[in-house]
């Protein structure tokens, strides 16, 4: 039975990756100079934080590579290799909690705690580029607050809400279609 969900979490893992390839190529791509979000991409490390933290650091690292091949910059593709940070914090969060997104209030902070967490990495790495000079005049045009804070750090807190929101969203009825073996449920918990 283990080596079972062992090879149907790796499938499962597989198939989000290549997804997580695919959308930095295809998605929309909404730009507010200088920053640019992706519609979606971070939908299947969402998806792949509720089955299991090392399903959910290897689709965040390999989702990654979609953003080199998508022939973004590296600040970007640094940016999406962030998302480790936050997917191990949310991944592990959610193991030891199972039923954390079993109600409303519950999904909802745990989305913005994550959101938070990948914020201050993405303003994390895009502070070290900007500091070092490394990015486009546009960052310094509009300067550091509005740049890299509001647009970065705040536009990255929205965009991870809509993506958490959309992921749980395909999440909730997936399981109950599919049986795939989880850390995470999204079923109503009854006390």
């Amino acid at each position: 039975m283990n080596s079972k969900n062992s090879i149907q979490k790796m499938t499962i893992a597989a198939l989000l990756s290549a997804i997580g390839i695919v959308i930095p190529m295809f998605a929309p791509k909404f730009i507010l100079e200088p920053a640019s979000y992706t519609l979606a991409s971070h939908v299947p490390v969402f998806i792949a934080m509720f089955i299991s933290p090392y399903v959910a650091i290897s689709v965040a690292l390999i989702s990654a590579v979609g953003f080199l091949l998508a022939g973004f910059p590296i600040v970007v593709v640094l940016r999406a290799l962030s998302h480790v940070v936050f997917v191990a914090i949310g991944s592990f969060m959610l193991k030891k909690n199972p039923k954390l997104l079993s109600t409303v209030k519950g999904s909802a902070v745990f989305g913005l705690l994550m959101a938070l967490i990948h914020a201050v990495s993405e303003v994390a790495v895009v502070t070290l580029f900007y500091w070092g000079n490394n990015v486009s005049s546009t960052y310094y045009d509009k300067g550091y607050l509005f740049s890299v804070i509001l647009l970065v750090g705040a536009g990255t807190i929205i965009h991870s809400m809509i993506d958490f929101t959309i992921a749980y969203a395909v999440w909730k009825p997936l399981q109950k279609v599919v049986n795939i073996p989880v850390s995470v449920s999204g079923r109503k918990a009854r006390y």
